[in-house]
Parts: structure tokens; C-alpha cells; sequence
């Protein structure tokens, strides 16, 4: 597939995850919607649903939808990102861009599928909160250890499912998020891909919201650092045990 492909398949695929993804936090956070206050929970199933969308739309790309994968295949030696694909700087940027324009576009569909709830909630951090993600407390250090920890065992949990014999497919990776969130999102809302939190951070800042208050951007590099080391990290690790079909 050409990479013009595979740049439209990451971007649709993006956009469905932070679209979905955003969208069940607006549906909890904001006032006046049919699920306010449906609690973190709800977030995290929507979130996993979200992933599980995402996949399926960006499957002929590798469904990546979120650099941090693409860092673990990179870093894993993967000779292609998808069938046909090969593992280049071109694709790599490819990917990225794909990842970060869709994750972007999602989050603006968002804004609008929610235009009348952002403009009655008086919470700018409610606001905010819908696009991107925010410590519980305030520790760079610790929340970035956070991100890495959540981004790892998502990326090194992918990199076995592909040496292993399941076909679960998207569900693994839906089931998996929703783990993630339920387990490690606590102290930072576990953004866990550097384009799910940056893209939709960007959208907040030029989007006429009303009365949207801070971007946070002083924040803003630890759901991106900390993911990316996480799934490089993840990436050279998963071969030492990878799975190896007996015969």
C-alpha cells in the first residue's frame, strides 16, 4: 500500500479513537449530558471501545493509531509496519502525521457533537479535561514514571498478542485499554499515546470554546515523553520473551 494509503487509514482510524474517546469523557464531565456524572468507569469502557473502533477503521494500516506503537515496532525491528509497508523514515513520519492529524480532527467532531454542553459548563477544567488528560496530583517526575509504566504494558502487551495464537484482534487491544485504564489511569488519566492527548490539546487551544480557560501546556510534553519511552522501551523488551510456536 502506498503511503498517501496509509496516511488516510491512520488518520480515519485516529480520529474515531479520540472522537469516541473524547466523547465519553464529555458525556461524563460536561453539564446537562444524558451520562454526567457516570464516573470513571464509564470512561475507561469508553475509551476501550473507542480503541476498538479506531483499529478496525486503520486495520490496513496497522491500525497503530498512536505513536507510542509505532516507537515499540520501530524499536522492536520490525521490517514492516503493515503488510507491504516497510519500516523506513518516510512511513515512520507517515504514521505520525496520520496519527496526530486524525487524533486532532476527532477532537474538533467532538467539540461540535457537544457545542451546546461546553457553552452552558462553567468548568474550565471540565473543558479541558474532555480533550486532554491531567495529573490527580502534580509530580513531573512521578506522573511521567506513570505514563511510561501505562504505555509500556500496552505496547509490550501488543507486541506478544502478535507472537501469540489468538485471534482477538481488535477486542484484545479494546479489553487491554480498559485494564489499563481501570488499574494504572488513576494518577493521570493514563493518555498512554502522545497523539491522543497532544492532538486534541491543540484542538482546545484554537477552538472557540467558551469560556475554555488554560491548555495546560506546562503538562502538556508528559503524555507525549512519557509514552514514547514507554513503547520504545517495550519495543526492545518484548523480543527477550517473545512467544515461539513449538516445531
Amino acid at each position: 500500500m502506498s503511503l498517501w494509503e496509509v496516511f488516510l487509514a491512520e488518520s480515519f482510524g485516529t480520529a474515531m479513537l479520540t472522537l469516541l474517546g473524547c466523547g465519553v469523557v464529555a458525556n461524563v464531565a460536561l453539564a446537562k449530558t444524558k451520562g454526567n456524572n457516570g464516573g470513571f468507569l464509564m470512561v475507561t469502557f469508553g475509551w476501550g471501545f473507542a480503541v476498538f473502533a479506531g483499529v478496525f477503521v486503520a486495520a490496513q494500516s496497522g491500525a497503530h493509531i498512536n505513536p507510542a506503537v509505532t516507537v515499540g515496532l520501530l524499536a522492536n525491528g520490525a521490517a514492516e509496519y503493515a503488510p507491504g509497508v516497510a519500516v523506513t523514515l518516510a512511513s515512520t513520519l507517515v504514521y505520525f502525521a496520520g496519527e496526530m492529524v486524525g487524533a486532532t480532527i476527532g477532537a474538533v467532531f467532538c467539540w461540535l457533537a457537544y457545542k451546546q454542553h461546553f457553552d452552558e459548563d462553567l468548568d474550565p477544567a471540565a473543558k479541558l479535561g474532555v480533550f486532554s488528560t491531567g495529573p490527580s496530583i502534580r509530580s513531573t517526575p512521578w506522573n511521567l514514571v506513570t505514563e511510561f509504566i501505562g504505555t509500556f504494558v500496552l505496547v509490550f502487551v501488543i507486541l506478544m498478542f502478535g507472537g501469540s495464537p489468538n485471534e482477538l484482534g481488535p477486542l484484545a487491544v479494546a479489553i487491554l485499554v480498559v485494564g489499563i485504564g481501570v488499574s494504572l489511569g488513576g494518577p493521570t488519566g493514563y493518555a498512554i499515546n502522545p497523539a491522543r492527548d497532544l492532538g486534541p490539546r491543540i484542538a482546545h487551544a484554537f477552538l472557540p470554546i467558551k469560556g475554555k480557560g488554560s491548555s495546560d501546556w506546562s503538562y502538556s510534553w508528559i503524555p507525549v515523553v512519557g509514552p514514547l519511552l514507554g513503547g520504545a522501551v517495550a519495543g526492545l523488551m518484548a523480543p527477550i520473551i517473545a512467544f515461539t510456536p513449538a516445531g
